[in-house]
C-alpha cells in the first residue's frame, strides 16, 4: 500500500475488488448447491433459508482466507534477483570438487593410471 499513487486505480492484489469477487463466486455457488441438495428431492420445497446461511457461511470464510493470504504476501527484495550467490557464473567452472580436474596437479603432472600396466593381466 505504500507505493500506491494517488488519482490511480490500485493493483488487483491490493484493491479490494479482487477477494470480493472471489469470495461472492463461492457463495453464488454454495447457494445453489445447497439449494439443490438441501430440498431433499423436486417433491419438496427448496430450503432457502439453509441456502441463505451456507452462502454467508462460505462468503465469510473465502473473505477472510483471501484477506490474510493477500496481507501476508510480501515483495522480495531487489538484490535477491541480481544473482549474488557463490558462482556468480556459469562459464567459469570451479576447480575444486569432484570429478575430473582438467588443469592438472599443482605440479603440472597430469598422474592417469596406466590402465594396460604391469598386473592387470593384458600384453
Amino acid at each position: 500500500m505504500a507505493d500506491q499513487q494517488p488519482g490511480k486505480p490500485r493493483r488487483l492484489r491490493t484493491s479490494v475488488k479482487g477477494p470480493l469477487m472471489f469470495s461472492a463466486f463461492w457463495a453464488v455457488l454454495a447457494f445453489v448447491s445447497v439449494l439443490i441438495f438441501a430440498s431433499g428431492g423436486s417433491a419438496k420445497s427448496p430450503r432457502f433459508d439453509l441456502a441463505f446461511t451456507g452462502a454467508g457461511i462460505a462468503f465469510i470464510v473465502t473473505l477472510v482466507i483471501a484477506a490474510m493470504l493477500s496481507m501476508s504476501y510480501k515483495e522480495n527484495a531487489e538484490h535477491l534477483g541480481k544473482g549474488s550467490g557463490v558462482n556468480l557464473s556459469s562459464a567459469k567452472k570451479p576447480s575444486h570438487g569432484f570429478g575430473g580436474n582438467s588443469h592438472g596437479q599443482a605440479d603440472g603432472s597430469t598422474d592417469t593410471p596406466d590402465v594396460d600396466g604391469p598386473g592387470t593381466g593384458r600384453s
